[in-house]
């Protein structure tokens, strides 16, 4: 990490350790440490295989059998199922842990947040998790390795147990709307901070790209950590072009260092 870097988390510490309340807004490139492709960098899964993105389109997903046969064995493949969580995921647990981080909002489905030690009741996933298949017409939620199991033996496009309909892993895809109540806890959490962290994330997909926009109208302090330009790098307090997991493990030794633990 470069001095002025070093510098930069220093202050941004120094902004946690006084703040009431932080927020933090995850996007993919805070996976990427564990093996996760993300969508829209240099190496990304619709930069490099452009053809996928239909895969992700409910439109798609409803009318096209083989849609939803591909996007099973996408989700057979996801390494969601079988990585660990990174320094990024452990940093920002660590930094709940000593109380100058309240809400993660992410834009992630793989559950790494939970796994790296973040408390389930203060993440929002407003993308939903691929850890639950829901049935798009009578609304059951079941866990997703039962399901994938049936992916696995055969099945290439199982239906609910319980009416018979087309099932999905509980992610949002494109042209579905982002879960009313999830939106608000997100709208919320960063109405009331005095610092909010967007990591990782392009910070163009709408409406989740708005928050740092509302963090800034309420007075917050915004600190933007990512290896790509953001719509946002000119308005933030901070702006990183940085690996998350660095930034992050050194913020949170930073911290300490200046509570004094």
């Amino acid at each position: 990490m470069r001095a002025e870097q070093r510098d930069a988390v220093d202050r941004i510490a120094g902004w946690l350790v006084a703040a009431s309340r932080v927020t933090a807004l995850t996007g993919a490139g805070v996976s990427t440490g564990s093996g996760i492709q993300d969508f829209r960098g240099p190496q990304g899964l619709w930069t490099t295989q452009p053809e996928k993105e239909r895969l992700f389109s409910i439109d798609a997903y409803l009318a096209d059998p083989e849609v939803r046969q591909q996007v099973w064995q996408l989700r057979l493949e996801n390494p969601a199922f079988t990585t660990e969580p990174n320094r990024s995921h452990l940093a920002l647990a660590e930094l709940e842990r000593l109380g100058h981080l309240h809400t993660v909002i992410t834009q992630n489905i793989d559950g790494l947040h939970q796994a790296g030690g973040s408390s389930d009741d203060q993440v929002i996933e407003v993308h939903g998790t691929i850890h639950e298949v829901e049935c798009l017409e009578c609304d059951r939620r079941v866990p997703s390795p039962p399901v994938l199991e049936r992916v696995r033996a055969g099945d290439p496009d199982p239906r609910c147990d319980a009416c018979g309909g087309l099932q999905k892993t509980a992610t949002v895809s494109f042209g579905q709307s982002l879960d009313p109540a999830v939106l608000q806890r997100a709208h919320d959490a960063t109405m009331g901070c005095d610092v909010f962290l967007a990591i990782g994330s392009s910070l163009v997909v709408h409406p989740v790209a708005l928050l740092p926009r509302t963090a800034l109208e309420v007075g917050a302090r915004l600190v933007v950590v990512n290896q790509q330009p953001t719509p946002y790098d000119e308005r933030a307090d901070e702006v990183l072009d940085a690996d998350a997991g660095e930034v992050l493990t050194a913020l949170v030794d930073a911290v300490r260092s200046q509570q004094g633990s």
